[in-house]
């Protein structure tokens, strides 16, 4: 096994989030020194559930806190920086607008003027932006390509392409910054514990015996990525960023499944690892009379094309596979709850 990450100073963003809690745990897995910025003292996380906080050096404070971020990357010599800090709740953001794009754009450009001005010398930074950045496409034109123009029409999906486009212009040519721009379908997986989500929502549902109601009708389709595979893929491209910087200065990279689940499958499958049938007959009857949710992109669906080409990777992980892993970690979860 490679050693490339031993000792290295690496610093999360939103590291108290799903995608942070597992991508920390992963880092300290390969002996790497872990930072992250945590703006609350939320401890039903997954970093905190699995005791990663105690193996991690925790920075109290808002992605937005400009001055906190200028003393923390003058006192700390960091190797790579991974931004996953955001407002990621697509109903929150509908809701409450100038809260999304405060934290998801000005917490990026803050961060990356931080980074100019207090830590020149870094060696990658790997930005996390969405599939939704894309806005909505017809059918026809998916999967999502990475040189596609970002179309975004909705609060959620035009704060992620705001900062996708300020990040790309912190790596062009007048600044030069090491940073590659990620854009991933919906990621899922042990630890989400944002159960306004639709994966760990049915899970609880289905392991207590609540009521699962469905928001929509059940015809948008998504692709879903494993976590443990973004946390491989993340580490994987931070060290090819780390030796050859000019190579992958402002790349962008998709990554998803190119399989497409609509809702109503996904909640059939989850019903049916669980061997409920009877209440999903109840649920598909909820589905046949609900509307189409509006405010939401209907259909998106992203491949691994170009990773594949220039890192040679491919998620592992089958979706119900990864269900059935998920469903595990929930059943102990909630079962210690």
């Amino acid at each position: 096994m490679s050693n490339f990450w031993k000792d290295k100073n690496v610093f999360i963003t939103g590291i108290n989030g799903f995608v942070g809690g597992n991508l920390a745990e992963e880092l300290i897995n390969k002996s790497a020194n872990v930072f992250g910025l945590v703006r609350n003292s939320n401890l039903s996380t997954y970093l905190y559930h699995m005791n990663i906080d105690s193996k991690v050096e925790i920075i109290n404070g808002s992605i937005t806190n400009k001055e906190l971020l200028n003393g923390f990357f003058a006192e700390n010599k960091i190797d790579i920086c991974f931004h996953l800090a955001a407002q990621v709740e697509v109903g929150v953001a509908a809701k409450y607008p100038y809260l999304t794009w405060e934290t998801n754009v000005r917490g990026t450009y803050s961060l990356l003027e931080s980074i100019r001005e207090s830590c020149p010398e870094i060696s990658a930074i790997i930005i996390a932006s969405s599939d939704k950045a894309y806005g909505e496409y017809p059918i026809e034109k998916l999967p999502y390509k990475e040189d596609y123009p970002l179309i975004p029409k909705y609060p959620y999906d035009t704060s992620k392409a705001c900062a996708d486009l300020i990040s790309q212009s912190y790596a062009s040519n007048l600044f030069k910054m090491p940073i590659v721009i990620t854009r991933f379908a919906n990621i899922y997986g042990p630890g989400q514990l944002n159960f306004s989500a639709l994966i760990p929502d049915v899970i609880k549902c289905g392991l207590k015996n609540e009521k699962f109601i469905p928001r929509s009708n059940g015809s948008s389709k998504r692709d879903f990525l494993y976590v443990k595979d973004v946390a491989d893929l993340y580490c994987t491209i931070a060290e090819k960023i780390y030796f050859n910087k000019d190579k992958y200065r402002g790349e962008i990279f998709n990554a998803g499944t190119n399989e497409e689940k609509s809702v109503k499958e996904v909640v059939e499958s989850i019903y049916c690892l669980l061997k409920r049938d009877n209440e999903l007959k109840n649920i598909q009857k909820r589905f046949a009379i609900n509307p189409s949710l509006e405010g939401e992109i209907n259909f998106q669906l992203m491949d691994f094309e170009k990773v594949e080409k220039y890192f040679g990777w491919r998620p592992k992980t089958l979706f119900m596979e990864g269900l059935n892993q998920t469903i595990r970690w929930f059943d102990d979860y909630l079962k210690e709850k």
